[in-house]
């Protein structure tokens, strides 16, 4: 798998719910999603947001081209939680996260889910 590839599309699982296509885009944030990418699969168990869901990934980055503004299925990283986050709704966040992807189907999925619910982001 090619790091400098511009976009890279993965697959979202929700276990005993179904799966999202999504993909990730190097553009929007280079470093965040090099970091990402090198950890795949992402795993995780999802908490409620304003406006999404996130899990926490362990990567400890800082801020890169952060923005306070997303829209429905945009995917970011949250540095202040060290998480990242799959937006369902378009959302001014609590503080600034580096967008680095987006869900391209299914985000219908993640409405309704419970607190602990288990995600997997992988290559597709």
């Amino acid at each position: 798998m090619d790091e400098s590839q511009s976009r890279i599309p993965v697959r979202i699982i929700l276990p005993g719910v179904g799966e999202a296509s999504g993909e990730f885009i190097r553009f929007s944030a280079p470093l965040t999603y090099r970091v990402l990418i090198s950890k795949m699969p992402l795993d995780g168990r999802l908490h409620p947001q304003p406006g999404g869901y996130s899990f926490i990934v362990g990567i400890r980055r800082g801020m890169e081209k952060a923005v306070n503004s997303v829209k429905a299925g945009e995917i970011a990283y949250w540095p202040m939680q060290d998480a990242v986050v799959i937006y369902t709704r378009d959302t001014k966040t609590y503080s600034p996260v580096n967008t680095f992807g987006r869900v391209t189907e299914n985000l219908e999925l993640f409405s309704g889910l419970r607190s602990g619910a288990k995600i997997r982001i992988e290559l597709a």
